[in-house]
């Protein structure tokens, strides 16, 4: 009998949806699916098989008790729902795969790439692609807006960070210099005035093709994330996205902001692993879960790019779990 295929999903903190549909993809399989967090009160760890409380991802001992769990329950691969966690695992990938885990994921340097925004400016722009224009340098931003190159309002937002926290809108130079003053790390962007569209993209691991991409037209916004979205596909976007994570190199669950200016889809973010609004996609039929399952397998997954319906809603809204405090 075949080797059961057992996930672990790592800080997985409020994102049910993820686990549950990783169990009803695995569980068919005999397969398990293990989640932990830091914290006992993180709600996707109850929809999961086995859960686990552990230290922060800044502990010294955090990778061994991960590790630890992954002998102790038999994982077969293991991903992070959270950004700086990603570089953590690419970055000690060779002891993952002494213990004979794969990691669903990109290399370091695209995930360091994806969490420093102003490498991921560099890049697009040094390839071709339209960007956000952005400046680390308060001289460079002064001299592009003397030239006219940029106007206010802009961006101020940390140079590494995710989940649109410490984002400033500003619409002087008093105020941009006045955060530079008091806060080091931090970026001047452009604004991007036009319609924002998302990606839930998955680049087969053993392939290394884009098997799958399904977009949506944002509607509404909420902490920096897709509260409520609309299915739509364009070839045009498709096209784009596709040759961006080829030249790129990504592999496994990638999330791509998008915005269209003037006509033009300009890229905005990459987050390498399952977005906030992937169950937008996965209800229209973009099981992910099922094409990871696949590769665990030792199976490449075909390529089917938009195979989902478009005008689907999708409208986020608040739930509650109730635990008994003895059984946390």
């Amino acid at each position: 009998m075949e080797k059961a295929v057992n996930i672990l999903i790592l800080s997985a903190g409020t994102r049910n949806k993820v686990v549950q549909y990783f169990r009803r993809a695995f569980g068919p399989c005999g397969g398990r699916v293990i989640a932990t967090d830091a914290q006992a009160i993180a709600p996707a760890l109850y929809e999961a098989d086995a859960w686990y409380v552990v230290p922060r991802i800044s502990d010294p001992s955090y990778l061994d008790v991960i590790l630890d769990i992954c002998k102790k329950e038999h994982i077969t691969a293991t991903l992070s729902l959270i950004d700086p966690e990603l570089s953590l695992l690419a970055e000690n990938a060779e002891r993952f795969e002494e213990a004979g885990v794969t990691i669903i994921g990109s290399g370091y340097e695209l995930c360091e790439r994806a969490l420093d925004k102003m490498e991921m400016y560099r890049w697009l722009s040094s390839h071709g692609y339209r960007c956000a224009r952005s400046w680390d340098d308060l001289s460079d931003f002064r001299r592009a807006l003397a030239a006219g190159e940029v106007s206010f309002p802009v961006f101020v937002k940390p140079v590494r960070g995710s989940a649109s926290i410490a984002i400033s809108k500003v619409a002087d130079m008093e105020t941009v210099e006045l955060l530079f003053a008091h806060t080091p790390g931090l970026m001047v962007q452009e604004l991007l005035n036009g319609q924002e569209y998302g990606a839930d993209c998955y680049i087969d691991l053993i392939s290394g093709e884009t098997v799958s991409i399904f977009t949506k037209k944002k509607l509404l916004m909420r902490a920096g994330e897709t509260d409520k979205a609309v299915s739509v596909q364009d070839p045009a976007l498709f096209g784009l996205l596709d040759r961006f994570i080829q030249e790129s190199g990504w592999r496994g669950q990638i999330d791509i902001d998008i915005f269209r200016v003037g006509g033009e889809y300009v890229i905005s973010e990459v987050n390498p692993r399952f977005g906030g609004g992937y169950p937008h996609a996965y209800e229209c039929g973009c099981d992910h879960m099922s094409l990871i399952l696949r590769n665990l397998l030792g199976e490449a997954n075909p390529r089917r790019i938009g195979e989902y319906e478009t005008g689907v809603v999708m409208m986020k809204y608040n739930e509650v779990m109730i635990r008994k405090e003895a059984d946390l």
